[in-house]
């Protein structure tokens, strides 16, 4: 006898589909340009092989019983995988990888990243796309861990990384930014530590998941606020609930409407970072990563990712 192995094979599988879908043997004998007795045969060696009934035959139709019904479901299942599997290797021989995954720092233009994601699924349109949200050293490790594919918002030297390619997306200037009604906010004048110190400060949690966390712009013994992004930190800041550095393209819209007031440091001057993009180039860029890379080289697009930030 046969086992589950032998029969249980995608035309058995579609047959008892067929068999379910029409209520009987002669239907879905004539559905699928067989006798009747073949379909008998074949649905009894399944039968056979799993030592179940399928279909109750105590009348004329054929009714599934519990143990046909959950095969169904299952078969269902495996069926659209075995689709989704013939797919994705059609998709890898044209060149096209099956999934990209791209960390993305939350310093960056969500609205833009959505924007470049509309336009590759109308060039990739079954390639699986993930973005990952990340923060500060966390970013580059989810490429350096073989986490994510491309990474947008990297503020780190990725120093000898095996494999990994990098190039600079641009410069962003922060700003120290507090509510309008915050302490802070009356004070005539640059800031000394001394004063920041008695006040808290929103900090953005670094997303690193091995190895030491970074953080910046905390100062010794000041009470801080942890929160898990850039957005988040900023929507604490309009609140009132703390102070922090913050990208002044994401704080623009705020300070010109009155929401947020920026304040000097009298430690710091001004403050910028350089950002870059990185990707795993070894083995070489398949067609959807380089998809990415060919908009990346476009000086408006990098622009977009670091200044274009709606506004909530």
């Amino acid at each position: 006898m046969q086992g589950p192995r032998e029969v249980l094979t995608p035309d058995s599988l579609a047959l008892l589909q067929a068999v379910a879908r029409s209520g009987s043997f002669a239907a879905a004998a004539r559905e699928l340009g067989l006798v009747p007795s073949a379909i008998t045969y074949r649905i009894r060696q399944v039968e056979d092989a799993l030592d179940v009934l399928l279909f109750d035959r105590s009348s004329r139709s054929a009714r599934l019983t519990e143990a046909g019904a959950e095969l169904l479901r299952e078969g269902g299942r495996l069926l659209l995988e075995i689709d989704a599997v013939a797919n994705r290797v059609r998709r890898v021989a044209t060149g096209w990888e099956s999934g990209l995954t791209v960390a993305v720092d939350t310093v960056i233009s969500s609205s833009t990243v959505l924007e470049l994601a509309e336009a590759f699924f109308a060039s990739a349109p079954n390639t699986r796309l993930r973005l990952r949200e990340e923060s500060l050293s966390g970013t580059l490790e989810a490429l350096t861990s073989g986490q994510a594919d491309l990474a947008l918002g990297v503020s780190l030297d990725t120093g000898s990384s095996p494999g990994i390619q990098t190039s600079l997306l641009g410069d962003v200037s922060f700003v120290y930014a507090v509510a309008p009604h915050h302490p802070l906010a009356a004070v005539q004048g640059p800031l000394p530590d001394e004063l920041l110190q008695k006040h808290r400060a929103i900090a953005v949690a670094d997303s690193v998941q091995h190895g030491e966390a970074l953080t910046r712009g905390l100062l010794a013994g000041q009470d801080v606020m942890t929160v898990g992004t850039m957005r988040a930190k900023l929507d604490a800041q309009l609140r009132g609930l703390g102070g922090g550095f913050v990208p002044e393209p994401m704080a623009r819209p705020y300070v010109e409407t009155g929401r947020l007031v920026v304040k000097e440091m009298l430690r710091v001057a001004s403050r910028h970072v350089r950002l870059s993009y990185a990707w795993r180039g070894n083995p070489a860029p398949g067609r959807a990563l380089q998809w990415w890379l060919r908009r990346l080289e476009s000086a408006a697009t990098r622009r977009a990712l670091l200044q274009q930030h709606a506004r909530a």
